[in-house]
């Protein structure tokens, strides 16, 4: 079931891929917080991928167009 709608999808990967960066170029300062922040990128990219948040399912909200 789809939950994501095109904008909230574009700002999902414009997110995953500015947390990828700042991870990347900080690895070796951040310590622990690089995998924080790599984990925060690989959730926001795999739910944008699929269209689908559990979260939003959670509580209830939708920001794609009514089918």
């Amino acid at each position: 079931m789809k939950n994501i709608g095109s904008v909230d999808k574009i700002i999902r990967f414009i997110l995953a891929f500015a947390l990828a960066a700042i991870a990347y170029k900080f690895q070796n300062d951040l310590g622990v917080y690089f995998w924080v922040l790599l984990a925060g990128a690989v959730i926001a990219f795999g739910t944008a991928l699929i269209n689908f948040c559990p979260l939003y399912s959670i509580f209830g909200i939708k920001t794609c167009k009514i089918d």
